[in-house]
This record gives C-alpha cells, sequence and structure tokens, in this order.
C-alpha cells in the first residue's frame, strides 16, 4: 500500500506522512545538490554587493562575502574542481570501509555470523533493537566510519529477524550521528573540540586549563539516554509506519561443519588483528600512539588510519571464511568480490561529486562563518537568563548545522565568543561545549550538509525503491526531536543540580 493512501494511526503518523509526501516531491540528491551549489553562488553574488560581513572573533579580520559569480570566483572554481573532489574525504572513508564490508558480505561471512549469533535473540525485538542501537551509539568513536558500516549491516540484521531493514538502517543512522555528545570512550573530537576551548580561555589570559575529559560524566550518562531514546522512537514510531511485508526467510537447519572450520579460522584471524591492535595502543610507547603518547589524539596513527583498519578488520575474516568455506576458489574470485563492491558505490560516488562541489562553493562563499558570527552575537547581546541562554545556544547549533557540517570549524568559531562570555559569569568552560556539542549532534539525523546523509538514501533506495528525501526527513525527524529535548533536560539537570560535567569540570567555577 502506498504512503498516499495507507491509513495513518494518529496525528503524529499523519503529520510524519504530510512531511513525508511533500519531501519525496524534492528532486533527486544529485538535482538537489547541484541546485543548492547554484544558489549559494547566486546568493555570494547578492551578498555580495549588499555588503554583509562580520568580524572573526578570533583574528578579527572583516570576513566579507565572496562572489562567486565573479571572475576570480569562476577561476578558482574550475581550477580546483578537480582536487576538491579527490580530497572528499568522506567519499574516501565510504570507499575504503566498503571494500572490506563488500568481501565479508560476498564471502557469506556476515550470513553464517548472523545466523549463528542472531538465532540466540530472535524474537526479541527489543532486545536487539536496544542492544544494536547502544553499538551505533558507541560507533560515533570510530568517526566516519561508524555512519558507513552501520548502516548496511543493521538493514541484514533485522533482514535476517523478519523485520524490515530499513528501519535498521534508520535507527543505526541515527544512533551514529546522534551521538556526537555521547560515548563511554574518549574521542578524537573530544581532544578537538577541548584545543579550541583552550584557545578561547587563553584569549583573555585567564588561568585555566582543560582537559579533554571535561565532558566525559555528562557523554557517559547520554550514551545510555540516547540509546533508549533511539530503541524507543525505532519501535514506536519508525518501524510501525514503514510500509513493509516481511518476506518469508529460508531457515537453515544447521551450520555446515565446512561452514564451522571456515568460521573457526576467520575468527582466528580476527583475533590476531586485535592483538595487533592492542600491541600497538595500549602500551605507553606503542606503535599506534602519537609521539607524546597518546593513542587517541587526532595525530597518533591509530585514529589517524582508524578507517583503513576497520577496513582490515573486515577484510581478513571475509577473506579467510571465503578462502576455507570455498566461496572464494582463488584470488580471481576476492579481486572479483572487490570489484562488485566498488561498482555498488557507482552512484555514490557520482553523489559524491555534486556534494563536494556544493560544499567547496560554500566554504569559498564565507557565508557559513558569517552566518554563525552574526548568529553567536545576537545570541550573546540577549542577555537571557543563564538556563535560557544554554536552551536558545543549542537550537543555534542545531540550525547551524543544518548549513554547516564541520563540527570543528563551527565550534572554531564560537568559542571565542562564548567561552570568555561564560568564564566571566563565573561557569566552567565545559558548559557551554557541551551545550555546543548537543545543538551540533542532535540535528545531525536530518543535517543535508552531512555528506553522509546522501550515502544513507543510496542505501535506503535498495530496499525500498520509492525513497527520497522526504522519507529520511519523515522518518529521521522523531529521532531528532526526541534527541534535543532529552539533550536539553539532561543538561538542565546537570546545571541546576550542579552535577560535575567530567573530571575537573564542575558548573560553576571555584
Amino acid at each position: 500500500m502506498s504512503r498516499e493512501t495507507r491509513r495513518e494511526k494518529n496525528w503524529l503518523d499523519r503529520a510524519l506522512t504530510r512531511i513525508e509526501i511533500a519531501g519525496n516531491k524534492i528532486p533527486d540528491p544529485m538535482i538537489l545538490f547541484l541546485g543548492l551549489a547554484v544558489a549559494v553562488v547566486l546568493l555570494s553574488f547578492l551578498l555580495s554587493k549588499l555588503g554583509v560581513t562580520a568580524v572573526h572573533p578570533v583574528t578579527q579580520d572583516v570576513v566579507e562575502v565572496n562572489n562567486l559569480l565573479s571572475v576570480s570566483g569562476l577561476v578558482n572554481f574550475i581550477s580546483g574542481a578537480t582536487n576538491t573532489f579527490s580530497t572528499f574525504t568522506t567519499m574516501t572513508v565510504v570507499l575504503v570501509a566498503m571494500l572490506g564490508v563488500g568481501i565479508c558480505d560476498s564471502s557469506g561471512f556476515f550470513g553464517v555470523a548472523l545466523h549463528s549469533s542472531m538465532a540466540k535473540i530472535r524474537g526479541s525485538r527489543i532486545k536487539t533493537t536496544i542492544i544494536f542501537a547502544f553499538i551505533c551509539v558507541m560507533a560515533d568513536f570510530t568517526g566516519g566510519t561508524g555512519f558507513v558500516v552501520m548502516p548496511p549491516l543493521a538493514a541484514i540484521i533485522f533482514a535476517s529477524l523478519g523485520r524490515n531493514p530499513l528501519a535498521g538502517m534508520l535507527c543505526a543512522y541515527a544512533s551514529v550521528s546522534g551521538g556526537f555528545c555521547a560515548n563511554l570512550l574518549i574521542q578524537s573530537m573530544d581532544i578537538l573540540n577541548s584545543s579550541y576551548t583552550q584557545q578561547a580561555i587563553d584569549l583573555i589570559g585567564f588561568d585555566l586549563t582543560v582537559s579533554p575529559a571535561m565532558n566525559y560524566y555528562f557523554a557517559a550518562a547520554a550514551t545510555f539516554v540516547l540509546t533508549a531514546a533511539s530503541a524507543f522512537v525505532t519501535l514506536k514510531i519508525v518501524e510501525p509506519r514503514l510500509p513493509y511485508k516481511p518476506e518469508k526467510l529460508a531457515e537453515r537447519t544447521d551450520i555446515g561443519p565446512g561452514e564451522k572450520k571456515a568460521m573457526k579460522y576467520a575468527l582466528i584471524a580476527f583475533g590476531v588483528f586485535i592483538l595487533f591492535l592492542c600491541a600497538g595502543a595500549i602500551p605507553s610507547n606503542g606503535f599506534l600512539r602519537d609521539a607524546e603518547g597518546a593513542a587517541l589524539s587526532s595525530s597518533a596513527p591509530l585514529m589517524k588510519g582508524l578507517t583503513f583498519l576497520i577496513g582490515l578488520m573486515f577484510f581478513i575474516p571475509g577473506a579467510i571464511y571465503g578462502r576455507k568455506s570455498g566461496t572464494f576458489k582463488n584470488s580471481k574470485d576476492i579481486i572479483n568480490a572487490l570489484g562488485k563492491a566498488m561498482a555498488d558505490m557507482g552512484p555514490y560516488i557520482a553523489l559524491c561529486f555534486v556534494i563536494s562541489q556544493f560544499l567547496g562553493l560554500f566554504s569559498a562563499s564565507n557565508l557559513g562563518i558569517i552566518l554563525a558570527v552574526n548568529g553567536a552575537q545576537w545570541l550573546e547581546s540577549a542577555n537571557f537568563p543563564i538556563a535560557v541562554t544554554l536552551i536558545l545556544f543549542v537550537l543555534f547549533c542545531g540550525i547551524l548545522n543544518l548549513f554547516m557540517g564541520s563540527a570543528s570549524a563551527k565550534w572554531a568559531i564560537l568559542a571565542p565568543v562564548f567561552i570568555p562570555m561564560f568564564l566571566l559569569l563565573g561557569y566552567h568552560p565545559a558548559l557551554i561545549q557541551i551545550a555546543y556539542r548537543i545543538g551540533d549532534a542532535c540535528t545531525n539525523p536530518i543535517s543535508p550538509s552531512l555528506a553522509y546523509f546522501g550515502i544513507l538514501l543510496a542505501n535506503a533506495k535498495k530496499y525500498d525503491k520509492n525513497a527520497g528525501m522526504g522519507t529520511l526527513m519523515a522518518n529521521m525527524l522523531p529521532y531528532t526531536i526526541s534527541f534535543t529535548v532529552l539533550m536539553i533536560l539532561q543538561l538542565l539537570v546537570f546545571y541546576f543540580f550542579k552535577l560535575p560535567l567530567g573530571p575537573g569540570a564542575p558548573i560553576l567555577l571555584p
């Protein structure tokens, strides 16, 4: 039954269906991003003529809108288009990771592994959803790789349980993208954010040193809150409204002895690979740590090579399973499997070209910087109570995230404005930093400026050929709303009860 004619169950379902129908009338993502690129060019021309500017809070330089319709703008675009595409890191992360995932899929490793593991929890929809949502929230630790691996893996798992694979894919994407402000581990983003925060503190000569762990208590608690929210939205809102008639799955009587033996060898290889990573990352002088001995810094080989390492983590057991089970009879079969994995990514690569040009033009225009600076200045001058300011700041960052995807770039602009403001009011910088992280995270599920959003749509069409931008927006909106409300409530609890946000990070300065 089509979305337009099916009977909606309640007011929320009716509202989401209207959003979906309207959203699916939006052109194909490639045409959409092409139109947005043209709009950025025209807007840069108009605003440059109007003299729109902003003063950068760090350098104090006047930032002007670059007219992309000028001769210099046109020359820069033509000469840089190829480099803009080739350095589009989102695409390279996806392709490298999918090489390993493709081997696991083609060899049959995924199918046998899922059959052996999912049989133990078959029929337990709540348990499966909660466990997988938790894993996806934690997968944000891997950076962009989590966006690539978890949604298609979730689709396979949900399908193996007779559930809508698209529901699993949406749950995974929402959990990974919304998990930017939650984790049980210190992430590279914690390190990057704290470095910008420290720079902002130093601007006013304040005697305070912060650490990457200053939001850890809040982020650890948020991990379980977001897991529960994601599982609830999936089970109660998203999955029930998706039109899906489960296919009758062929029941396997048992895993054959050849498959068991192949699985044994694959798991041994996987274990050896994990030991190799531990040997390089755990010792203080490990070869996967940076020069200062940190394993999780952005300069550490572990983090710089994480995408490649995760690709290997899938490739090695997948290839060994395929060889031992007979799926891969020779090296040519492995090469063909790699070729198939890349062939399936063809439409995505074409989409990446258009997305990269749009993001490149938007960055070159300076529109994102000007929007962030002017919005921050208005919020700073409003003189609202601190609790209200925190809420408005979260919402402002959430809206800004729809247009400016880079988390580090936004905080580099906002930190010099709000960190000194909160310091002079007697509040620890960890408070405004976590407010920023909440706003930056909660609208990720619906942010078109996040390049992985296009990947999600491409993957969704494998399970629903009628899926469009409206399908994603309508089903992602409940996640964004629930994440935003719950994270703001958690922030207010920490604020009013003066709970520490992390080690050495109280709400109020001593």
